[in-house]
Formats: C-alpha cells, structure tokens, sequence
C-alpha cells in the first residue's frame, strides 16, 4: 500500500459531507417525496461502495446506477437496498435483474417489449421504470411512443411499473424556458398513462420547487458538492479536498 509521505498530494473524501448533503436535498422536498442518490460511475469517482454505503446509513434507500455490472456490485454491498439501472435493458439482461432484484430503466418500446414478455414467461410481474423523453433529447421515449403506450395498454401488461420518469436538461437554470416546457410535457404524458411513481428532479430540479419533485428525486451531482444552483452561492458541502 502507497505510503501517505510518499505520495505528492492527498485526496480527502468526507463520507460526512456527502450524506449532510444528501440530507439538505432530502429536506428541501416536499413532505411526499423521496430522495435517491445517484451513485454512477463508481460514484462520481469516490467509490461507489463507500459512497452508497454512507448514503444508506444516513436513510438513502433508493440508487441508480448507469449499467448493469455497477448495479451488480452495488446489490452485493446493499442487500436490501432497491437499485435502478438507467441504461436499462440489454439484450438477454432480463435474468440477471430478475434474480438480483434490479429495476431497468426501459427506453424505448423496444426494452419495453422484451421486459413485458419476460414477464410474461416467467408468469411474475416485475419491476421496471419507464423513462419519457420530455425535451432532454438523449434517452426515453418520445410522444409517439408514448401515445402507443396510451393507446395500447397491452404493452405494460405483466410490468410492475414503479416510475415513469423524464430528465431535465436545464434545470441549473431556474429561469430557462424548456423547464417550464419539460414540466407540462411530462404532466401531460403521466394524464394519459396507468398510475404509477413520478420522478423528476435532478439535483438542480429540486430547487425548482415542489412543482418538479413529484414522488422521487434523482440528485447526482450535488450530492457530491457540485452547486446545482450555479448562479447563487453553493449551499452544498464540499465533499473532496
């Protein structure tokens, strides 16, 4: 193991910070949402174990991670924790997520599909969340595909669906128009699909206010001391020194 007055410089990572953060965000929601952590790419490069663990004692009990193997990793840390995987289904995944008790991310009607008739053959309603695209214009699906959905129940037969969910893309903003654009864009796909969680808010979108906070907020970057207000004085910790 390096030495410590071997080494030209030292990174500090203050566990404490991080889950004072999370509390901050936590507590700036409205009484009926819950706060996530995103713990991707290793935890923003922290360590997603340490992180995720911190994050757990502190009372996070919902993640999400891009991929599979990071949510794979992640269950062996957290047994009891519920994991999110935001770049979803790949093919021939579904029994992995199964087994280890994962939510994918579906995107397109395309995982929808093969996750509804997964379900199906294994006769048991699985997890999955379903991500719009509302403006951010990199994953979800678009009005078109949503409308399918509206108008052809049969495509969430068999899907336990825990989220329908949209990102923001300018929500370090507060006065850009596409979030107020954003917002009634997903308000209007929820009115047309089956009941189910909301989630919204980014780190930035949860200081939007309690309009974009819906059921669960997915703060990443902020958690990590990131300022999601980048025009005001950041009101997070900082967690690296």
């Amino acid at each position: 193991m390096p030495k410590l007055e071997h080494s030209g410089a030292i990174l500090t990572i203050d566990l404490a910070a991080l889950c004072a953060n999370w509390r901050l965000l936590r507590d700036r929601l409205d009484g009926r949402a819950e706060c996530a952590g995103v713990v991707k790419a290793d935890g923003y490069g922290l360590g997603a174990k340490k992180v995720a663990t911190a994050l757990y004692g502190a009372g996070c009990r919902v993640f999400f991670v891009a991929h599979l193997d990071e949510a794979l990793s992640l269950r062996a840390t957290l047994p009891e924790a519920e994991i999110h995987v935001l770049n979803g289904l790949m093919p021939g995944s579904a029994p992995e997520f199964a087994e280890n008790r994962l939510v994918p991310v579906l995107n397109d009607l395309v995982a929808i599909e093969a996750w509804r008739d997964f379900c199906t053959a294994q006769n048991q309603a699985y997890p999955a969340d379903i991500h719009i695209d509302t403006g951010m214009a990199r994953l979800g699906l678009p009005p078109s595909e949503v409308a399918v959905l509206a108008d052809q129940p049969h495509w969430l037969e068999g899907i336990s669906v825990v989220n329908f969910m949209s990102h923001l893309a300018c929500a370090d903003e507060p006065d850009h128009p596409l979030n107020g654009e954003q917002l009634a864009h997903f308000r209007a796909a929820l009115a047309m699909l089956p009941e189910g969680g909301r989630s919204f808010a980014n780190s930035s979108g949860i200081f939007l206010g309690a309009d974009y906070h819906f059921d669960l907020a997915r703060p990443g970057i902020a958690l990590y001391g990131g300022n999601p207000t980048p025009a005001q004085p950041n009101p997070m910790a900082q967690v690296v020194r």
